[in-house]
């Protein structure tokens, strides 16, 4: 065994069986210097993705966390819910979704470490960024300042938190996988807001946090103030320009959004993989050494955990993990790449300075040194528009624009951020594929219905003689509240209704009779409302129900912005004006359904619902009831609500979320093929314009059994819920298109070699507990198209056959791209294999 074998047989043995000491619970330092942490007196490069464990249900943890293990993650990062936790001051609930323990336990079995973000503040357009509703109402209360009640409660619940993990020998020192902790949340952002008051609340954040001795790092992201030794990280879509506030501190970066969070009335926000890659190479080229993907999966924000205001249902997040659990390809893939190809050059990165060469215009390699002919490099083009071939130490190298190749022996190229050689999936969504997606119509199933009272439904309302603000009112019990006054006129006459509300949503009538809707959005949740109505001579009544979709998450002093109506003026068609924001009005919190218990399954026989051919449908404020059998097998559940109105759906008892399938994104500002090269904001890669932001809603499988299952809908606008399907996935279309110049899997890679030497492969896997049952097209020569869409070149061998033999039966497998396995049907012209494969059980 040569000297590469030896010490890639050591670099092996300390890899196992430093995860296998890990999981048996053997306690290990962390430490940091200016280059990395340090985890039992070693330098790391890590790489990290967010997991939030509300999001996902119990059963499906260790899936998720597998496979971001599989796809190169070291650590997983986390916040901590406080609303959920403690939902009553001094009362915890730790269960089901919310089991933190088990959670952090999960992810230890895997052999991964943990980022315990407990803050308390989350922000992660969470219910009121994850406080609890009765710190509002503490008197003297200012969140995220120098102020004595908030600094208690907030100490006592950092406190619990720690305590919990210390009994259960969570922290790294006692065995467990934390290694790193956050106090607070990007407060660098709004701290200005606060004055000397913020000044000084960080500080005493960062003594609090200290004080509870958890015996590993402290980090404060986004946080340019955080006193030693907390470390201040960096937030963003790009970190490579991030530098720490001292030169003790390692560059860290705990939030590269993998895309954007989704809003009622928006387009789909995605980010390109090639952009994704480009940047955390980047970060790690300058330096980096923690890297965090915001989010590594998304989730559901099931029931009413969606912030606000008008965040969606889905926190899908364009993660290398879907919403369902699902792989995303090629992100995942690529991105897998991409963790390999830097770990190749980890010994390089934590132990020495880069050597900064240019290379011309936006061209640039840094170097970094381990002795003076022994090396790894970073070769950037920076440039968004051109691309280049660069001279290297005397070699030559194409670098496509907006990209980076990564040399971990500063001689063979094993990855390029821009080339993507990883298998695809066919379509962009968990449901896009015909193929294999089925749909279970529940128009023939049996409906009952509950249409509820308009306005006052029980003696429990109280009055005031003024508008009253939502959030106060309602303490978030409801997402809805009642406003009831009376119009009086002496005679018939029409006249204008202007209603001013401060958010979210208001359904109006008069005479019990709907005239009205008006809505804002999620970056002003603010409306107007001006109709003309008619009025009847005598007494009118007024109702409005407003809604709330989240509070609020987000922002400066955001714990006191308000929601609901605060004025409403009627106007004669002469414009004179009558002020009734003073008169008398009558409150009423939730609906009469809510109040009844409508969602619960020990009501789904009771006589309060109604049974008939004669369906209502496009009707407000009514309750839906029906049952379906749930989809054999494992695939990914949905519930299609494109027919519905807004509302919120229940599985068996269990909140699937809200649903708002009328409110439209905007008709433009869409791309089909979005350019990733230069920078990407949230706004840059669109889909789906002039549609609902969501129709889908992901039923988790935990949550059905054999035989019938109870769906209830709480339809606030009228929809026709005969047209609403259950939705699966019985199978995954895979696809791989590499040509005879591409790099080879970088996992082939071996310090020394001569990669250009090597063939590259086409590999195809199928999710977990699928197998690939069929091959729909293989093509080596020049095949065109994408997938779902190939189609034989002028060059074409068909090698169905030997792809068929290779591959089926089998849950992955590699077509190396060579001529001697493939044939040569064009001798002397550049060669690719494509494949499209069908997975199955």
């Amino acid at each position: 065994m040569g000297k590469d074998g030896v010490l890639g047989l050591i670099l092996f043995l300390i890899v196992l069986y430093g995860a296998w000491f890990f999981e048996l619970g053997f306690s290990v330092t962390v430490t940091y210097d200016n280059k990395a942490l340090i985890i039992d007196g070693k330098k790391r490069i890590l790489q990290s993705g967010s997991v939030h464990y509300p999001r996902a249900t119990p059963e499906v943890w260790p899936d998720i966390i597998g496979k971001a293990k599989e796809g190169g993650l070291d650590v997983i990062e986390t916040y901590v819910f406080w609303n959920y936790h403690e939902p009553v001051k001094g009362q915890y609930y730790f269960e089901g979704r919310f089991d933190l323990v088990r959670f952090v336990k999960t992810v230890q079995e895997a052999g991964l470490f943990v980022h315990l973000r407990i803050g308390p503040y989350a922000c992660a357009e969470w219910n009121y960024g994850g406080f609890p509703l009765w710190l509002h109402f503490i008197p003297g209360i200012q969140f995220r300042t120098t102020n004595g009640p908030y600094q208690a409660e907030m100490k006592l619940f950092l406190a619990k938190i720690v305590n919990l993990m210390k009994e259960e020998n969570l922290f790294a020192s006692q065995g467990g996988p934390i290694i790193l902790a956050q106090v607070e949340n990007e407060y660098g952002n709004v701290e200005w807001a606060y004055g000397v008051g913020g000044e000084l609340y960080v500080k005493w954040a960062a003594e609090t946090a200290l004080n509870l001795n958890t015996t590993v790092p402290w980090v404060m992201c986004s946080q340019s103030d955080a006193p030693d030794p907390i470390i201040n990280t960096c937030n963003g879509f790009y970190c490579d320009d991030f530098t720490p506030n001292s030169p003790s501190k390692p560059k860290m970066w705990t939030e590269d959004y993998t895309g954007w969070f989704l809003s009622f009335g928006y387009p789909v926000p995605y980010r390109p993989v090639e952009d994704l890659a480009f940047a955390v190479a980047r970060f790690f080229e300058k330096g980096g050494t923690f890297h965090n993907y915001y989010m590594y999966f998304g989730g559901t924000n099931f029931g009413r955990t969606a912030g606000g205001p008008l965040v969606a249902t889905s926190y899908d997040y364009d993660a290398p993990i879907d919403e369902y659990g699902s792989i995303r390809q090629p992100k995942w893939g690529h991105l897998q790449d991409l963790h390999m190809a830097i770990k190749q050059c980890e010994e390089y990165l934590v132990n020495a300075d880069a050597t900064h060469q240019s290379l011309g215009l936006y061209l640039e390699a840094d170097v970094y040194y381990r002795t003076s002919d022994d090396c790894a490099a970073f070769l950037a083009n920076y440039g968004s528009r051109l691309d280049a071939n660069v001279t290297f130490n005397g070699r030559s190298y194409f670098l496509p624009a907006w990209s980076v190749s990564i040399l971990p022996d500063c001689k063979n190229v094993v990855f390029n951020t821009a080339k993507v050689v990883t298998q695809k999936s066919v379509g962009d969504a968990t449901f896009a594929s015909s193929a294999s997606v089925s749909e279970l119509s529940l128009s023939t199933s049996p409906w009952s219905w509950y249409i509820e009272k308009v306005g006052v439904w029980s003696n429990d309302s109280f009055t005031a003689t003024s508008l009253l603000e939502q959030i106060n009112t309602t303490k978030d019990t409801s997402d809805f509240l009642w406003y009831t006054t009376s119009i009086e006129a002496d005679e018939k006459k029409d006249a204008f209704l202007l209603i001013q509300s401060l958010g979210h949503a208001a359904l109006v009538f008069l005479n019990k009779k709907v005239i009205a809707f008006g809505y804002g959005y999620h970056d002003d949740a603010s409306f107007n409302i001006s109709e003309k109505i008619s009025i009847a001579q005598g007494s009118n009544t007024l109702d409005i129900i407003s809604m709330m979709i989240g509070v609020q998450n987000y922002g400066p002093w955001f714990d006191i912005m308000g929601a609901g109506i605060y004025s409403v003026i009627l106007a004669d068609l002469k414009n004179a004006k009558e002020d009734y924001s003073s008169k008398e009005w009558t409150y009423q919190v939730g609906t009469e359904g809510e109040n009844l218990g409508l969602d619960k399954t020990d009501l789904a026989n009771s006589s309060l619902w109604t049974q008939g051919s004669a369906l209502p449908v496009n009707q407000s404020l009514i309750w839906y009831k029906s049952t379906f059998l749930a989809p054999e097998g494992k695939g990914p559940l949905s519930l299609n609500l494109a027919s519905m109105g807004k509302g919120q759906a229940w599985i068996n008892g269990q909140s699937i979320g809200r649903y708002w399938s009328t409110y439209l994104s905007p008709s433009t500002g869409c791309t089909t093929n979005c350019d990733y090269r230069g920078s990407y904001d949230a706004q840059k890669c669109q889909k789906k314009c002039g549609q609902p932001a969501q129709i889908l809603y992901h039923i988790p499988r935990t949550w059905v059994h054999p035989g019938e299952n109870l769906v209830v809908l709480h339809e606030e606008l009228g929809g026709d819920p005969l047209k609403i399907s259950v939705v699966t996935r019985s199978g995954q279309e895979v696809c791989s298109h590499v040509s005879e110049d591409d790099p080879i899997p970088v996992d082939l890679w071996n310090p020394n070699s001569d990669s250009s030497s090597q063939t590259p492969e086409v590999r195809l896997t199928c999710d977990h507990g699928w197998k690939i049952a069929s091959v729909g097209f293989a093509s080596f020569g020049n095949p065109k198209g994408d997938c779902g869409t190939f189609t034989e070149g002028s060059c074409h061998a068909d090698v169905l056959s030997i792809v068929q033999q290779v591959c089926m039966g089998k849950q992955k497998c590699s077509v190396p791209v060579s001529t001697g396995i493939l044939g040569n049907p064009c001798p002397g012209v550049m060669k690719s294999l494509a494949i499209e494969a069908l997975c199955s059980v």
